[in-house]
């Protein structure tokens, strides 16, 4: 994107809310948004659809950056994670978008797909399948977790820090993926063709 070229934001990023119109944004969106679109590239589309409520943008958006920017896990880590949690929701947005980046991370080109698909059968290590497990699990039965999870975690060499990250983008992508099929995003078409 050109540096003075406004972002625009697609009308079809969510088929059952409206999405508002860049211009009409509290000027921190707007940055945030532009920002992303610069560094992207083309505006994700959950950029445009959850500016629909700008304080639930705020809040969504710096949970995010927390979450991503002071981990303890590798970014192709994370990005797994948020894969196995999204096809366990079929949630269409995250899987494709996150495997878009998980792929680019990890440099694996066919590692999402894989992980969306069963991330049992994936070409993933023991240490990935025991996180993977984990974060099935606490996405499908949370009430089931207990302390033996945790120290299944521990064994695969993961420390009580690594325990928590992982449980935190368990957590918020569970919320992102019903946001997502709440407002029935949609991907942007450019995610389908990143990291193949």
């Amino acid at each position: 994107m050109a540096p003075d070229e406004t972002p625009t934001l697609r009308d079809n990023a969510m088929t059952r809310f409206p999405v508002p119109d860049f211009e009409d944004l509290p000027e921190d969106l707007q940055e945030r948004i532009a920002e992303e679109t610069d560094q992207a590239g083309f505006t994700p589309n959950v950029f445009s659809a959850m500016a629909h409520r700008p304080e639930q943008f705020r809040a969504f958006f710096g949970y995010y950056d927390a979450i991503h920017e002071g981990s303890s896990l590798a970014p192709e880590e994370i990005e797994m994670i948020i894969v196995a949690v999204s096809g366990t929701n079929d949630c269409y947005y995250c899987i494709v978008a996150h495997g878009a980046l998980l792929r680019i991370f990890a440099d694996a080109p066919l590692l999402a797909d894989q992980i969306a698909a069963n991330h049992r059968l994936a070409d993933i290590s023991d240490e990935h399948r025991a996180m993977l497990d984990f974060a099935v699990k606490l996405t499908e039965s949370p009430g089931r977790v207990d302390e033996t999870d945790l120290d299944r975690l521990r064994e695969a060499g993961f420390d009580d820090e690594a325990i928590w990250d992982i449980g935190t983008v368990v957590a918020y992508y569970n919320l992102a993926n019903r946001m997502a099929l709440l407002t029935d995003m949609r991907p942007n078409e450019e995610f389908h063709a990143m990291g193949r």
